[in-house]
């Protein structure tokens, strides 16, 4: 059976390229072990156990995950008569493997059971996941909610839940969206109610709310009936019970055997996690941001197989005498495709980088601060608010690029295989069906393009830029592709002042062509940085930049048009009846 770490290239590559031991001195650096059984015996040490976590989790993907999914996908999970949620024995089964290699304390410290890995060997676990099957990623994706948990919970909180979580003997849920809260979370109004002896009990509705059968429920209440937004709400955590019921299993488009569930709750008792009135304004959003990076994972995954998938058939199956992958039309959309994946893999495991740096800093200022000077603290909260607000827009760009390059990349995979990839004679169809996902949830593409416009338009990504466009390259050929992202970003520079100048409303009507201009400027010097290890991402990045630059001009005029039309025609072109 294949192993998806070990027949994956591109994986193998980023896993030497970055500088892991680097990365693992600052995760290891103060983190409690507590009694832990095993203990690295330095960083070498600590990067080969990464290698081997990776290699375990790519060898139960390609021999338990993806054997199992085409059947989860058919059958689906089952809602009992008792209101109560039945796994697919097969999901059962996948949850059972990773638990016995204990992969589901992936970031979790030793004190309590986990192997301490940072977010980027866990983005590309949680890569080789959906690429077996997107649907189980979500159950171990929701590893976020014990990160949660570490970060924000009291100790005995922590202590109670986090070995449960490690050894898998629980799962949860993220207990956030409401019938008429979606991504509006300040509209949130499911209560939080306090008794006489202080227990916190819940009352109201949840929807679409992943995993809602969870064991362990991370729960945003509204806890101050008379703050009617954001700061009235707090942060919960309740066990699964007779007062939480499944009303509704939703059926939906893709990803069937992850369930999604609607939930009442009724008088649930229920503890706070940290501070009331933050439950959103902090420990939400930072959950949602962990969230966010693993649907990226979880795009890439899927668009993985599909790649595959595609670029197998067009190698084997023939037309007019030779494989059709000879043709010029379909040769351009499996080698597309492949770039595309590279360049959200590029994006995505960078921002995964840059995300375990912010964390550590966060950790070691906040909790694990034992033997930091005052010079250290000083220096290292200066560049956590750098890392902020770098990663708030790394974050939604990572989001945003990899969903919808999953989208295309499923389409086209479809297109490959022609009448065959409309059947479900092929798992085409499938990998469509999933990837749609992708875009929607943990916040839309579109508000994704809002959150990242905010970096392009402060100044954020010109600084962060800079650091690209000033690095020298021996070789000629990569210098004159720096040189061609330089001439983009001074259009893109130009293209947001212009924007900017025609005001707050005009900026969010092209900010979807800002931001796809600045990512893929991004993305192309990701892709340098990585030509000069390889010979091979070499012809990447030049693919992919040069196919790219006149987009981005495109995108550019776009912006600085000024034309409203869309918008002040749009009564009369939408005809309503």
């Amino acid at each position: 059976m294949p192993n998806f770490f070990q027949d994956n290239k591109d994986i193998q590559f980023l896993f030497d390229y970055f500088d892991l031991k680097e990365l693992a001195e600052l995760q290891e650096r103060n983190t409690p072990n507590g009694n832990a059984d095993w203990l690295p015996r330095g960083l070498d040490d600590v990067v080969d156990t990464y290698r081997t976590v990776l290699d375990i989790a790519g060898g139960i993907a390609g021999d338990t995950i993806a054997p199992n999914s085409e059947q989860v996908d058919l059958e689906g999970n089952t809602l009992n008569e008792n209101q109560t949620v039945t796994l697919h024995p097969l999901v059962q089964e996948n949850l059972t493997r990773m638990g016995k290699a204990d992969l589901l304390g992936f970031t979790l410290p030793r004190k309590y059971g986990g192997i301490n890995c940072p977010v980027l060997i866990y983005t590309m676990a949680t890569e080789m996941v959906a690429r077996g099957d997107c649907s189980f990623m979500n159950m171990f994706g929701l590893q976020g909610i014990a990160d949660t948990i570490y970060a924000f919970a009291s100790e005995d909180i922590k202590d109670e839940y986090l070995p449960k979580f490690a050894a898998g003997e629980v799962t949860g849920a993220m207990v956030l969206t409401e019938p008429d809260a979606g991504s509006d979370l300040q509209a949130v109004r499911l209560r939080a109610e306090q008794d006489d002896s202080g227990q916190w009990h819940l009352n109201g509705v949840k929807r679409f709310i992943t995993n809602g059968c969870g064991e362990v429920l991370l729960v945003l209440a509204r806890s101050e009936p008379s703050i009617v937004d954001g700061r009235g709400l707090s942060l919960f955590i309740a066990d699964r019970g007779p007062t939480v019921r499944v009303r509704h299993l939703e059926s939906k488009l893709g990803i069937h055997g992850s369930p999604t569930c609607e939930l009442v709750f009724d008088n649930t008792p229920c503890r706070l996690i940290g501070e009331r009135q933050r439950g959103l304004i902090t420990y939400v959003l930072a959950l949602m941001n962990g969230a966010r990076l693993g649907v990226a994972a979880q795009a890439l995954g899927v668009a993985e197989s599909a790649a595959r998938l595609a670029r197998d058939y067009a190698a084997s199956r023939e037309q007019f005498g030779a494989p059709i992958e000879r043709l010029a039309p379909v040769a351009e959309m499996v080698a597309d495709m492949q770039i595309m994946i590279e360049a959200g893999r590029a994006l995505a495991y960078e921002t995964a980088r840059v995300c375990d740096i912010e964390n550590n800093y966060n950790r070691l200022l906040d909790r694990d601060n034992e033997g930091l000077s005052e010079e250290d603290k000083k220096a290292m909260k200066q560049k956590s608010r750098a890392l902020k607000k770098l990663n708030a827009m790394l974050t939604p760009m990572s989001k945003y690029y990899c969903g919808e390059m999953s989208i295309t990349v499923a389409t086209n995979g479809i297109q490959v295989l022609g009448g065959s990839g409309y059947t479900k004679d092929y798992a085409a169809e499938r990998y469509l069906r999933d990837a749609r996902i992708t875009t929607i949830y943990e916040g839309t593409s579109q508000l994704q393009v809002v959150a990242a416009i905010r970096g392009l338009t402060s100044g954020v990504f010109q600084n962060y830029i800079s650091e690209f466009e000033s690095k020298s390259y021996e070789d000629p050929t990569l210098v004159e592709l720096r040189d061609v992202l330089t001439g983009a970003r001074a259009e893109l520079d130009h293209a947001i002042s212009t924007a900017k100048a025609n005001g707050g409303a005009y900026i969010d009507l092209v900010a979807r062509k800002i931001v796809d201009a600045g990512i893929a400027i991004l993305i192309g010097h990701y892709l340098l940085g990585q030509a000069t290890k390889c010979e091979r991402k070499k012809k990447v990045a030049s693919c992919f930049i040069r196919r790219n630059r006149p987009v981005i001009t495109m995108n550019c005029q776009q912006a600085e048009s000024g034309n409203t039309q869309i918008l002040d025609e749009f009564a009369t072109i939408i005809y309503r009846r």
